[in-house]
């Protein structure tokens, strides 16, 4: 049988170009939702989960840190992806021709000077890869999609222009999830712990739960809150640190933040992609 990896999108979407990078070798499996492409690695419909966290330019993807606690599945890597825009557009069709373009409204707004520039009017779409579905399906040479070029590829259409975001550093990151859990391996460029935590109903227990990673030289790469059960009172944290649970100094900062909050869980151990240098 044929590995799967599950992702949420169309076929051509940038999860599903993340996956081609990530396991080249696994049938990638498009899921509607993303709890659907956590559920599909639960069922055992699929073998591993990609999970986009976080963009350079518009910040963290909604509902994800907080399903991942929930998930029941364990961050085993994670990958960054420069996400390259480009115009696809039917075979044959020249820019001159096209007067509209399609595509998410994220991505509608990071091509903003291109489709100025070339007085493009702007269709909202429900996902990059969905809109290149439509745009050849509906077969109108006026109009185009903007997608990867791998969506071009599945869905038949040619790139018109390329690379046309306004931000050259654009770059999504990516989390692959397993049921297993993998604590044993060191990466070639460090490694990476993510984790969740709430913190006791205390004075100043933040302050002195995050003293431990300076105390010990651990550097905390990401640090978000949330609000539990709709409670303004009730924070859970997620946190992203370098270093292995394994190390004396991030072991020794784990050990003192346990000491002020209720519940610490480890969501997991991998190597740090080199993307992030």
């Amino acid at each position: 049988m044929t590995a799967r990896i599950a992702f949420q999108g169309e076929p051509g979407a940038y999860s599903h170009e993340a996956c081609r990078r990530a396991r080249p070798e696994m049938e990638a499996l498009p899921c509607r939702t993303f709890e659907d492409t956590i559920d599909a690695v639960r069922e055992g419909k699929a073998d591993l989960a990609m999970l986009p966290v976080e963009n350079s330019t518009y910040g963290r993807v909604a509902d994800i840190h907080t399903l991942l606690p929930q998930s029941g599945l364990h961050i085993i890597e994670e990958h960054f992806v420069r996400v390259h825009i480009n115009l696809l557009a039917l075979p044959g069709v020249k820019l001159e021709q096209i007067t509209h373009a399609m595509s998410h409204t994220v991505l509608l707004g990071q091509c903003r000077t291109f489709l100025t520039q070339h007085k493009l009017r702007r269709i909202v779409g429900a996902d990059t890869a969905g809109s290149a579905m439509v745009v050849a399906r509906e077969g109108k040479p006026t109009t185009a999609a903007l997608a990867s070029e791998l969506a071009g590829e599945i869905y038949g259409l040619e790139v018109v222009a390329r690379h046309i975001e306004d931000n050259s550093t654009n770059t999504t990151r990516f989390l692959l999830m397993s049921p297993e859990a993998d604590h044993s391996r060191r990466g070639d460029h460090g490694m990476i712990t993510s984790f969740i935590f709430d913190v006791r109903n205390i004075p100043a227990a933040l302050y002195k739960a995050m003293g431990g990673f300076a105390t010990n030289g651990v550097n905390m790469t990401k640090l978000e809150s949330y609000m539990l059960n709709g409670s303004f009172t009730a924070t859970q944290f997620y946190a992203d640190v370098e270093g292995h649970p394994d190390d004396p100094n991030l072991r020794r900062a784990l050990e003192e933040l346990d000491y002020f909050t209720n519940n610490l869980e480890i969501l997991g151990v991998y190597p740090a992609d080199p993307g992030r240098k």
